[in-house]
C-alpha cells in the first residue's frame, strides 16, 4: 500500500495541474475503491462476517477491488453481475482472486436489497456491500483523502458515479474549513442527481459545483475527442487515465480553464481515482 498517497506536479496544454495519485495505492484496490473498502471491511470484521456480497457491470472496477481486498484479508466474495453471462479479462481477473459470479437479468439487478434477502437471508456470514461501494463506512474513508493534503488548493475536481466520493471529499473540506471548491463531474447523463445524493451524507453544499456536461454521451460511453484526449495527455505526462472516469474529469479541468471559468494561474488538484483497468472494455477503441 502506498499511502499517504502522493501528488504529482504536471504540466499539460501550458497549464500546471496537480494529481493526487490514488491509483498508485493498490494495483488491483487502488484510488476510491481503496477509501471505500477500508471501514467496510473494517466493520465486516468487526461483526465477525466473512463473506462479501456486492454488485456490479461487467467491467466493474468496484468487483475487481472487493475480489482482491477479500482474497487478501483471506475472506470470500460473490458479486451479482448485471446482464447476461459473459466472459472477459475484467471478470477472468475477478475469478482469479476466488470471487463467485452470479449473473443476473438487469430488471432483478435493480432490486439489490431484494436479491440479497432472496439467495442469503438465511447466511449469518454474509456482509452487504452495495454497487460502488455506496455506504457511511465509505465516505469516512474518502473524506480522509483532504486530510492527507499538506498544502491549499483553490479547486479540488472529482468524478462521480453514484457520488460517495464526492460526498467524502465535501466533509472533509466543510470539516477542515477549508478556501477550496469542489468540482464534480458526473460520468453519467442526467447527472444532476448527484447533487441531491451527496446531500444525503453532507448537507452543506456551498462549496460544492457540479459540471454535468461532459458524460461524452452517458456512462461508459467515449467519442473519438475523449479518446484523442486520453492519448494526449498519457503521452504527454506519463498518467494514465480511464475512459469512463477520470478521463471525463480531465477534460472538464482544460475546457473549464480554455472557458475562463477556472483561472488560469488558480492552484487546480485533480484526484485520480484509478478504475485504470476500465480501459480494457474499450481497448479497441485505442488500435
Amino acid at each position: 500500500m502506498l499511502l499517504p498517497s502522493p501528488i504529482h506536479q504536471v504540466s499539460f496544454r501550458g497549464k500546471s495541474l496537480f494529481v493526487k495519485r490514488d491509483d498508485l495505492i493498490d494495483p488491483f484496490v487502488s484510488g476510491n475503491k481503496w477509501r471505500k473498502l477500508k471501514y467496510i471491511l473494517q466493520d465486516a470484521a468487526e461483526k465477525n462476517k466473512k463473506h462479501l456480497i456486492t454488485f456490479g457491470g461487467a467491467y466493474s472496477n468496484h468487483l475487481l477491488a472487493i475480489a482482491a481486498a477479500t482474497a487478501k484479508n483471506h475472506l470470500k466474495a460473490t458479486a451479482f453481475v448485471r446482464g447476461e453471462e459473459v466472459s472477459n479479462p475484467m471478470l477472468t481477473l475477478c475469478k482469479l482472486f476466488g470471487m463467485q459470479l452470479r449473473f443476473i437479468d438487469r430488471q432483478s439487478y435493480q432490486h439489490k436489497e431484494a436479491l440479497f434477502e432472496e439467495h442469503y437471508a438465511n447466511d449469518s456470514n454474509v456482509y452487504f456491500v452495495n454497487e460502488g461501494g455506496a455506504s457511511k463506512e465509505a465516505l469516512i474513508g474518502c473524506a480522509e483523502i483532504i486530510e492527507e493534503l499538506k498544502e491549499g488548493f483553490d479547486h479540488i475536481f472529482c468524478a462521480a458515479g453514484t457520488g460517495t466520493t464526492a460526498a467524502g471529499l465535501l466533509k472533509g473540506i466543510n470539516k477542515l474549513q477549508l478556501q477550496t471548491t469542489l468540482h464534480v463531474i458526473p460520468v453519467l447523463k442526467g447527472g444532476e442527481f448527484i447533487s441531491d445524493e451527496i446531500a444525503m451524507y453532507e448537507s452543506d453544499l456551498n462549496k460544492l459545483q457540479l459540471h454535468t456536461d461532459y458524460h461524452f454521451g452517458g456512462y461508459a460511453k467515449t467519442t473519438p475527442e475523449l479518446i484523442n484526449f486520453i492519448k494526449d495527455f498519457t503521452s504527454s505526462t506519463g498518467i494514465l487515465l480511464d475512459p469512463i472516469y477520470t478521463s471525463k474529469m480531465c477534460y472538464a479541468i482544460f475546457d473549464l480553464i480554455e472557458k475562463g471559468i477556472i483561472k488560469k494561474d488558480a492552484k487546480v488538484l485533480m484526484l485520480h481515482t484509478g478504475g485504470i483497468f476500465g480501459i480494457l472494455g474499450k481497448i479497441d477503441q485505442f488500435s
